[in-house]
């Protein structure tokens, strides 16, 4: 992912905003940043973007794809947004959640599922913890061990961790990188699940996410309408409708694992 990326300083630019791990500490000074420049939109992608450029702000119309906007504080409710906020929820809350729940389909015999939390995106992460215990509630899973790590390096140990404690599965908050995730799961030979579809088209062995292009597409209709005039505060904040089931088939029998043929079936995608 890219930091937050500024278009050219005009007044009819649009700004992008996005994150990457070890950087968050940056965002207040480039959020402040894009207020200086006097762009017209700030589009920010993910919670802590989205709460950056909120904290910035009450004047610049910014544009949403957050994960759980109204769990996280970002907008007042859904329907009547407030202040200067609109966008999409990509209900990263539930899908992480649901990929708890895809792992009893996956495993049946697995009955202790862990979960690993980002410290760097703390607000996302109290929904990312509640909807995944709720998930593992709803299974019978044990949702153990829970670990909260600080930083890339914390990664390793915790992964480390999980096995110690046996745990069957992982699901880990979407906002950890990609790829040393993809790494450490095939090093451990441990069944891991995220929300971000790129998690399995790199390696992972599973992802259960909405349709990141279709909400892209969506969000530059928010934009449209905010330059047409339209106040943010009175434009409803949408929920993703189409969600992926993507499973790494290769990666399954590079760890030892048979995926149930009915859970193949019901996947969007497999990679062989």
């Amino acid at each position: 992912m890219k930091v937050c990326a500024n278009s050219a300083a005009s007044k009819d630019s649009i700004t992008l905003a996005s994150f990457v791990l070890g950087q968050l500490s940056r965002l207040p000074e480039l959020a402040a940043e894009l207020v200086r420049l006097k762009v017209d939109v700030i589009v920010a992608l993910f919670t802590p973007c989205a709460l950056a450029a909120k904290q910035a702000t009450r004047e610049i119309p910014i544009v949403i794809l957050s994960g759980d906007p109204l769990g996280t504080g970002l907008v007042q409710s859904l329907a009547n947004p407030g202040a200067n906020i609109t966008g999409l929820s990509q209900m990263g809350a539930e899908t992480h959640g649901k990929c708890v729940e895809l792992f009893r389909d996956m495993l049946p015999s697995t009955r202790r599922v862990a979960l690993i939390a980002n410290a760097a995106d703390p607000v996302f992460a109290k929904s990312f913890l509640e909807q995944a215990q709720r998930a593992g509630a709803g299974t019978s899973s044990e949702i153990a061990p829970v670990i909260t790590v600080r930083g890339p390096e914390e990664l390793e140990a915790a992964f480390a961790t999980a096995v110690k404690e046996k745990a069957g599965a992982v699901v880990f908050q979407a906002s950890l990188p990609t790829k040393r995730m993809v790494e450490l799961a095939l090093a451990h030979r441990l069944p891991a699940a995220t929300i971000i579809r790129g998690f399995a088209e790199t390696g992972g062995l599973m992802s259960y996410g909405s349709d990141g292009p279709v909400l892209f597409k969506r969000a530059a209709t928010f934009v449209h309408k905010v330059l047409r005039g339209e106040k943010p505060a009175n434009i409803p904040v949408e929920q993703a409708v189409k969600f992926e089931l993507v499973i790494n088939l290769k990666t399954a029998r590079a760890i030892g694992l048979t995926v149930p043929a009915g859970l193949l079936a019901r996947a969007d995608e497999v990679i062989e």
